[in-house]
């Protein structure tokens, strides 16, 4: 609850107190660009009816005091009341929180490696479709750990498109609205062969890069095929223990990527293989050996360094001890956060088949239906 509120600093902030000693102060011309009244929110999809240039940000307050569990603001220049509830302004709280120590991760990710083999649970999509606690379970694994299983999809091809129905949208590409991997005789792609592949994140050479990615099992009867995932952040988070000269070349320096092997597709992207925020988070891995271009980004004296970095980096993600491995069978899939999460392969036998249908989604809608689902029911997906 709210305990008492003084404005402060020539009436150009308010300080507030909460009844558990809690203490934060706000800029008047911050309360007044998120205020929630009628004239600077819309009411039905709460979006700003003003723009920045109509912020006073020499505003001042005239009067703020508690109402209930309520700040009540009046405003100096035309005697405007604002009202914002006590639970809000603690959550939007800015003053005095601590960005931890560079490199940090959102709040909920928790980093893996191959411990993880045993836990990580296979949904069910009977499940995921009847029942939005069982789907907001398997989404909330992707969030936790980027990466989660389903198993009990049709076998029907189109089948994976209609999984992502259940949190948002395909993103079509030019391998297709969906894509078959299988051994091709003149594949386009590496996938498209019966080769193992290393770890990696999918389409670097794209920005913004697909962030999630989903393989779906059609069929799978061959010797070897094996699933592995790594988890891009704690390779990231080992190569800075053990060598953080080589964990600030990676994110120190721009990567460039690329992909030309279809006619009339010519794709590049330059961005560093470990990326941080401005503010030291750690937002995203970009690893596919497959698609590095030249890298000329790096300085002369740099190369060698860089170099001995992503080769060390490699060498991480290739340890037994960070990949959880299984072998789908048909009905199955796994969906990866790929902005983090990178999948490999084992090699597998000529004889026999194994197909696996894949598609691109975007994790801005995964997360925005969890969250939809959380706020509906009022409590958090384990």
């Amino acid at each position: 609850m709210l305990d008492s509120v003084s404005v402060i600093d020539d009436a150009q902030a308010v300080s507030v107190r909460w009844s558990d000693g809690v203490v934060a102060r706000f800029h008047v011309f911050w309360l007044i660009d998120n205020s929630f009244d009628a004239d600077t929110r819309h009411p039905a999809n709460g979006q700003r009816l003003i723009t920045i240039d109509q912020v006073p940000l020499q505003a001042t307050a005239a009067e703020a005091r508690i109402n209930g569990d309520a700040l009540e603001l009046t405003l100096k220049s035309n005697a405007k009341k604002l009202t914002f509830a006590g639970e809000w302004l603690r959550a939007h709280r800015y003053d005095g929180i601590e960005t931890p120590a560079a490199p940090w991760m959102a709040p909920g990710v928790e980093t893996w490696g191959a411990e993880l083999q045993p836990t990580l649970r296979v949904h069910d999509y009977g499940a995921v479709v009847a029942d939005d606690r069982a789907r907001a379970d398997w989404l909330a694994d992707v969030r936790r750990y980027g990466v989660a299983r389903l198993a009990g999809v049709s076998t029907e091809p189109g089948s994976v498109v209609g999984v992502v129905d259940r949190f948002g949208y395909v993103r079509k590409t030019n391998y297709g609205e969906t894509f078959m991997v299988r051994a091709e005789v003149s594949p386009s792609n590496l996938a498209y062969t019966n080769a193992g592949l290393q770890a990696h994140t999918d389409n670097p050479y794209r920005d913004p890069v697909p962030t999630v990615q989903l393989l779906h099992c059609l069929q799978n009867d061959v010797e070897g095929g094996e699933s592995l995932v790594v988890d891009g952040f704690r390779a990231a988070q080992v190569l800075l223990d053990e060598a953080p000269e080589d964990f600030a070349q990676l994110t120190g320096h721009v990567a460039r990527y690329e992909y030309a092997g279809q006619a009339g597709v010519r794709l590049t992207a330059r961005r560093p293989m470990i990326e941080l925020s401005p503010d030291g988070q750690l937002t995203g891995v970009r690893f596919n050996s497959r698609s590095v271009a030249p890298l000329v980004d790096i300085p002369y004296d740099d190369m060698p360094r860089y170099y001995a970095a992503y080769r060390r980096f490699s060498d991480i993600i290739d340890r037994p001890d960070m990949a959880v491995t299984f072998k789908l069978k048909p009905g199955e899939l796994f969906i990866v956060d790929n902005t983090r999460v990178m999948h490999a392969r084992t090699a597998f036998s000529g004889t026999g088949q194994r197909v696996l249908e894949g598609c691109y989604a975007d994790k801005d809608g995964l997360l925005s239906t969890l969250s939809a689902i959380e706020t509906h029911s009022g409590e958090f997906a384990a």
